[in-house]
């Protein structure tokens, strides 16, 4: 069982870049991949990248590939999710992922949930 918490999100002004983080608990991450999706009012859930724990590797939803950034986290025990020049669009609660494999851009190959952080972009 994985646990996962999300924080950073907040109200933040278009042009701006943020850092959101995910936090990992209740076993060790090796085998695991991490993905970050998000949910704007009304509309699907949507993958935006993704992480290979034990490799590194990182894969993104193509179109969003050029704002955001995914990454292993300092502390060895989550990921962020850097996102460049944002847009009211990205307006969204954004979630954390897990699942022991691989997973993809869909939702329903990752098994493990955060609750999400609100990221509010005003113009």
């Amino acid at each position: 069982q994985v646990q996962l918490m999300e924080s950073g999100g907040g109200l933040a002004q278009a042009g701006d870049s943020l850092t959101i983080s995910c936090t990992a608990a209740g076993r060790a991450l090796s085998g695991y991949s991490l993905a970050w999706f998000r949910q704007a009012p009304g509309k699907a859930r949507e993958f935006i990248a993704g992480i290979q724990w034990s490799t590194g590797t990182t894969f993104y939803q193509h179109h969003l590939k050029a704002r955001f950034t995914v990454s292993k986290d300092s502390a060895g025990n989550g990921v962020s999710l850097r996102i460049y020049s944002l847009v009211p669009g990205d307006t969204a609660v954004y979630v954390c992922a897990a699942v022991n494999g691989g997973g993809d851009f869909r939702p329903e190959t990752w098994s493990y949930w955060g609750q999400g952080t609100r990221v509010t972009v005003s113009s």
